[in-house]
């Protein structure tokens, strides 16, 4: 089965298109260097702003003839041939592949609501070409919407990233059970919640470093930790370049922090297929 994450996180400005975009280019990069047959990440972009689609193309013109929103609102026995001929060309690598977003997308979600079999309208297509891909990678808007259950739907691994400050154990066991919820309320075993990701770590701000600690003593959320990504510039000044960290600066820290945290993840699916 082809692993495919989902970041989620029912608030803003926490990090999920950087850590989708850059995870994906990240495991693309982690595979051709181990050698393997199959290199390919697909990113699938759900959120309408289409930040992810943006820095990972170039592009913003997506619409309803080549994004996510043909495919959602295509007949369902057409869905994988019309997904296979939305999927765009990343800049960043020739293995990463994206399917993009579009500002339809807000559109989508009121024409879909009450339509039957809607929540699967991603997950079904996306079974159907998965093994194509090493890998598939999700972006989330900053809501549970359909379009988020679409995407928690079709996943296997779900990822929360979170700020510092946003790290409130009652915010983050919502999260947390949420997800919990939509696995076993719609019956998909295959959705686990892989890790919480802190993004934008200040340790220089005595609240992060307090916070930080409050989460890896908590008996529940403290087991869930895959990773701290520091507050970087870097990050920033790549996505006005559209590049991913790792190319804008290999050297600084929010690059190496993420190459742990895929590393960290290759490591424990490696782990995991081989104890199936």
């Amino acid at each position: 089965m082809t692993q495919t994450f989902v970041m989620t996180n029912h608030k803003g400005g926490v990090g999920k298109s950087t850590t989708a975009t850059n995870l994906a280019f990240g495991l693309v990069r982690v595979l051709k260097q181990a050698g393997a047959a199959n290199a390919r990440v697909l990113l699938v972009d759900t959120d309408s702003q289409g930040h992810a689609s943006l820095v990972t193309t170039g592009r913003r013109d997506f619409g309803k003839d080549n994004s996510l929103y043909t495919l959602l609102v295509a007949e369902r026995k057409e869905a994988a041939s019309v997904l296979a001929r939305c999927i765009a060309q990343s800049t960043w690598d020739d293995d990463l592949h994206v399917l993009p977003a579009s500002p339809l997308l807000e559109g989508a979600e009121r024409e879909l609501m009450g339509v039957a079999g809607a929540p699967y309208r991603l997950a079904e297509p996306l079974n159907r070409i998965a093994n194509y891909y090493a890998a598939v990678v999700i972006d989330t808007r900053p809501s549970f919407s359909l379009m988020t259950e679409m995407g928690l739907l079709a996943a296997t691994d779900a990822i929360v990233p979170v700020e510092p400050r946003y790290l409130e154990t009652i915010g983050l066991l919502s999260v947390v059970n949420k997800i919990n919820d939509i696995r076993e309320g719609w019956r998909h075993p295959n959705l686990h919640v892989r890790g919480i990701l802190v993004t934008k770590m200040d340790t220089r701000m005595k609240g992060h470093i307090q916070l930080v600690d409050s989460l890896k003593a908590h008996p529940v959320l403290g087991n869930l930790m895959c990773g701290v990504i520091p507050s970087n510039e870097a990050v920033a000044y790549a996505h006005s370049q559209h590049l991913s960290v790792f190319e804008y600066d290999p050297h600084c820290a929010a690059s190496r922090a993420y190459a742990q945290f895929v590393s960290l993840l290759v490591k424990q699916l490696v782990a995991q297929r081989g104890a199936a």
